[in-house]
């Protein structure tokens, strides 16, 4: 086996990273949607720690593998297979074209809802209700660009199975 550059094992880590992400937004979104998500669960947040806490660890689990994606792993997988990296909306442009995302406009409006969800928590809970069930209906693309992003990594950075 040759000796992995620091931009592979940067890559290798970032992939790790994901999929332990993937794992735990999963996770909550299942235990998150067991049930549907009225306004009316929504409403009695002050008054239900358990579904408090799933929701803000679905908020903050969406909201992290969304940030890893975009602006870590895929940076540096565009630079990896000889890409040049631009601005954030160059590189979705550049991981659509890829075939890593399935659209750079729709990964702009889920980075807005990720931003509803963190900003309007407390101000209107209807708001709210819309955006986590929307955002329940979006952890689908985020797992989809995770995984055409892990099978890049995996089909260039072949013989290392410490990421898998």
């Amino acid at each position: 086996m040759t000796q992995l550059t620091s931009q592979q094992e940067r890559l290798l880590f970032l992939a790790k990273v994901v999929r332990r992400e993937i794992k735990h937004l999963q996770s909550t979104d299942n235990r998150l949607f067991a049930q549907p998500l009225t306004l009316a669960l929504i409403a009695q947040l002050n008054n239900d720690e358990d579904l408090a806490e799933r929701v803000e660890a679905f908020i903050s689990r969406f909201g992290r593998l969304q940030d890893t994606l975009g602006d870590k792993l895929l940076p540096n997988l565009l630079a990896f297979v000889g890409e040049r990296t631009a601005t954030a909306v160059d590189n979705l442009d550049r991981a659509e074209r890829l075939g890593w995302i399935k659209s750079s406009d729709s990964w702009l409006e889920t980075r807005k809802l990720r931003n509803q969800m963190v900003h309007e928590y407390i101000e209107a809970p209807e708001v709210l209700a819309d955006a986590i069930n929307e955002g329940h209906r979006r952890v689908a693309d985020l797992v989809y660009a995770a995984t055409q992003m892990l099978a890049e990594i995996d089909n260039r950075i072949s013989g290392n199975t410490s990421f898998n």
